[in-house]
């Protein structure tokens, strides 16, 4: 096992890669729990829970919603929680990101923290202390920064999980890779195929690594002022992509990816080979990287991304592989580049 720690304004939060659902007992408080988790986890894990009330949502990017967090807080309330209430959530990226927005809203926040149960979720979501919902179309869009007490990493529930999360998993490894660490980028080209069938000592490094490169990134720049912005990187088509085609958040940072280094090309700050390297990479991950999209579609839906700033916004381009910067760009210099890529 491996430990990392975050610390926030307001509290420490510990990350434990490799630690186990079965031992979540002997991280809460005495106090009353209460677990969120969705239908699919319960299926397979219940039967390691500890014995606290189980509140058990929907699945898929649909349910991550107010109305889901309104439903949820109305069982807080049957269930009596108060101010010294802890509830957890087990589970991928969309029950952490539920959990830590209700715990965050409830009685003006209390106290929370996550198992993370799928390779997104570990790498990505549960780390790092953002907490959201969507609101109609828009990712994220109503959200807050809180970390969570602990995160654990439970490398073993990553077995029942479809080849296709691995994949989406692994997109936002080699997103760290290509920002952070260009040695883990090539410990990706090389090891590629023992990752996608989840050895487990592939795994537990890849997960190891990622979660040490988020957690020094929030450790420096907890609410996204400067340095946090990195984590960014092929987010901002990637994002436009997952709310036009409704793709899982890894498929689409992957072909964001692309678009980025193809940007980054343009910039000339990085060659040819590079994206081509990058484009191989998520092909071997079982990845997409064609961008056949309409370029007004794409257009409209970065308009509306987060990270703007009145007719700018932040962009995220690299260097080179394990180095990347920020600029700020006007919307008509992205725009003009996705007209340039998409037909």
């Amino acid at each position: 096992m491996e430990i990392f720690h975050v610390k926030g304004q307001s509290k420490l939060s510990s990350i434990y890669v490799g630690e186990h659902l079965k031992n979540l007992e002997n991280y809460l408080p005495s106090g009353q729990t209460i677990i969120i988790t969705d239908e699919n986890i319960k299926k397979y894990y219940q039967k390691d829970f500890p014995d606290v009330p189980v509140i058990t949502i929907g699945t898929g990017e649909g349910i991550k919603t107010l109305a889901t967090v309104e439903t949820i807080l109305k069982e807080l309330i049957y269930y009596s929680c108060d101010r010294s209430s802890f509830i957890v959530g087990i589970g991928g990226g969309i029950v952490c990101d539920i959990t830590g927005f209700v715990a965050s809203t409830f009685l003006r926040g209390i106290n929370f923290g996550f198992v993370s149960t799928s390779l997104l979720s570990q790498v990505d979501a549960s780390v790092g202390g953002k907490n959201g919902v969507n609101l109609d179309a828009y990712k994220n869009m109503v959200g807050v920064f809180n970390q969570p007490e602990f995160v654990i990493c439970d490398i073993d529930l990553l077995s029942t999980l479809p080849k296709k999360e691995i994949s989406n998993g692994l997109a936002e490894i080699v997103k760290h890779a290509l920002i952070s660490d260009k040695d883990l980028f090539k410990f990706l080209e090389k090891h590629k195929h023992n990752a996608l069938r989840l050895d487990n000592d592939t795994i537990f490094k890849l997960v190891a690594t990622s979660v040490k490169i988020k957690s020094q990134v929030v450790q420096q720049d907890e609410k996204e002022a400067g340095e946090r912005r990195k984590l960014n990187f092929g987010h901002t088509i990637g994002h436009a992509i997952e709310k036009f085609e409704m793709a899982e958040h890894g498929r689409a940072v992957a072909m964001g990816m692309v678009a980025a280094a193809r940007f980054s090309q343009a910039k000339h700050l990085i060659h040819q080979e590079d994206v081509f390297r990058i484009t191989q990479l998520l092909n071997d991950l079982n990845l997409p990287t064609i961008l056949d999209y309409p370029a007004k579609e794409i257009i409209n839906a970065v308009e509306k991304d987060k990270k703007k700033q009145g007719n700018d916004l932040f962009y995220v381009f690299l260097e080179q592989i394990g180095k990347a910067r920020v600029e700020k760009i006007s919307f008509n210099d992205m725009n003009d580049f996705i007209i340039s890529i998409f037909k």
